[in-house]
């Protein structure tokens, strides 16, 4: 993660009290977070959908989702 991301990251451990390792985004995460908002963005032919899709996923994989599969559904649905 960049300094700014981990700067964020730092403030959201702090007020959430969530260890910030917890947090940490591992290159293959990244790549793949990055590659559904791109995904999201050019199918849907509106970037507001890249965070949505973001947000999404992620409070599908915060309640108990399996991240892989999540992102799996969410690709398949093309």
């Amino acid at each position: 993660m960049d300094a700014w991301l981990t700067a964020v990251r730092d403030s959201v451990a702090k007020e959430t009290g969530i260890p910030p390792e917890q947090l940490t985004l591992d290159g293959g995460t990244a790549q793949e977070l990055l590659d559904l908002a791109r995904i999201a963005a050019h199918e849907s032919g509106e970037r507001t959908n890249a965070p949505l899709l973001a947000y999404l996923v992620g409070v599908a994989v915060g309640r108990g989702g399996d991240f892989d599969r999540v992102v799996a559904a969410a690709t398949s649905s093309r």
